[in-house]
């Protein structure tokens, strides 16, 4: 088999005619390496932005080597962020750089008109393309500078040491060993996620739920931003009673459960009836169902039964959550969180009333065995700071929602 293709000069007629008949003769997806980096803004960001684009537009990946942190190269500028990645793809080589150069240009890749290095957002290099040596004007398979470059062949050894670079016939590793390319590279604990398959796509609307501190609101926003979902938050922060509630609790506890009741009962409904249709799916940073679950701990027993039946009307006409997630967290971690967060008058809240809510709320979720309820224990997680405990909490809701 002829693995060893040339073209010289600007002939692209002939590259995009060459990728025609590789496609037609070979009739199977072709197999890529391409090098991200971007050293401007939030870089994380960018990486998995650019990652998520080319799983839609390009393909499939099939790997992600580690974040690597790299000072600039060819020019003075911040330190970038740096990976390599796996790419099965239908595209032709010619296809594919237009595509990379898209993802470039609506991330804000702004390109000189000079040849000089510069900072960039996002910068996308296709360093190996099957077997294929292709060289235009406008495209160079192997890219002719992966040999040279330390934050190119580190990450990509990492995913494919074996495979051999077409030209000299070394593999990735060796030439990796044969680099003279000093600088340091440092691996990160960002990490930059492979998109699933129509991610959360098997339900309509998904409800995070946790006691109070337990980074609920954090987390919707998260999967929201990250997963193309409408999000809807709980608005709280203008009631009037809640300081006067932990003030008195005895006597502003039912007109505080009264008014929370109404107001998500209204919001919610509203929200949940007006449809984007540029959304995958909904997400909240709560259901209607705790307004029971507070009162049940803060009413008395007359008021509260005055209470459910006027909730049991109300709930009916709302919106159920096809998955329930409760975010478990243990008492001492959510006062320090309370306590971080610097809200006057939660400030005095009790460890006692917040093992009663921890208490409600898996009383209910028992109760309610017909809902599909998904209990996460995060006292030993920091999904803010630490990317891999937001990845497991990721995995968890897909795979319960998968089975």
């Amino acid at each position: 088999m002829i693995n060893l293709y040339k073209f010289d000069g600007k002939d692209t007629f002939l590259l995009h005619t060459f990728c025609f008949l590789c496609r037609s003769i070979m009739n199977t997806i072709n197999s890529t390496y391409l090098s991200l980096g971007s050293n401007i803004g939030n870089r994380t960001h960018f990486l998995q932005t650019a990652v998520d684009l080319l799983t839609k537009q390009a393909g499939k990946i099939f790997s992600v080597s580690t974040v690597y942190s790299s000072s600039s190269w060819g020019f003075d500028g911040s330190d970038f962020y740096n990976i390599c990645i796996g790419l099965q793809t239908h595209l032709d080589p010619q296809e594919l750089l237009d595509c990379c150069l898209q993802i470039e240009n609506r991330l804000g890749r702004e390109r000189k008109e000079s040849n000089q290095y510069t900072d960039r957002t996002i910068d996308i290099d296709i360093l190996l393309f099957n077997d294929l040596v292709i060289d235009t004007a406008q495209l160079q398979i192997p890219h002719p500078e992966m040999k040279f470059r330390r934050f190119v062949l580190e990450p990509l050894a990492e995913i494919a040491s074996t495979e051999i670079h077409p030209i000299s016939k070394l593999s990735i590793l060796s030439l990796l060993h044969y680099c003279s390319d000093k600088n340091q590279l440092e691996a990160t604990q960002e990490r930059i996620r492979i998109q699933k398959e129509m991610p959360f796509s098997n339900f309509n609307y998904l409800a995070i739920e946790g006691n109070i501190g337990a980074g609920k609101t954090t987390l919707s926003t998260r999967i929201a931003a990250d997963f193309n979902g409408k999000l809807i938050l709980e608005q709280f922060a203008d009631n009037p009673f809640l300081p006067k509630f932990y003030e008195n609790p005895d006597q502003f506890a039912f007109p505080l459960e009264m008014s929370f009741l109404a107001e998500r009962y209204q919001q919610f409904c509203e929200d949940t009836t007006q449809l984007d249709l540029f959304k995958n799916f909904m997400i909240s940073d709560y259901d209607v169902h705790k307004s029971l679950v507070f009162a049940k701990i803060t009413l008395q027993e007359e008021e509260f039964k005055l209470y459910r039946k006027i909730f049991g009307l109300m709930y009916k006409e709302t919106l159920k959550p096809d998955l329930y997630v409760y975010l478990h967290q243990n008492t001492e971690r959510l006062k320090k969180n309370i306590e971080k967060r610097g809200r006057n008058y939660e400030q005095d809240i009790s460890i006692e009333y917040l093992e009663k809510i921890n208490s409600g709320y898996l009383e209910y979720i028992k109760s309610h065995n017909k809902a599909r309820s998904l209990i996460i224990d995060i006292s030993e997680l920091d999904f803010v700071k630490n990317q891999a405990d937001y990845e497991f909490i990721i995995d968890e809701i897909h795979n319960f929602t998968d089975n």
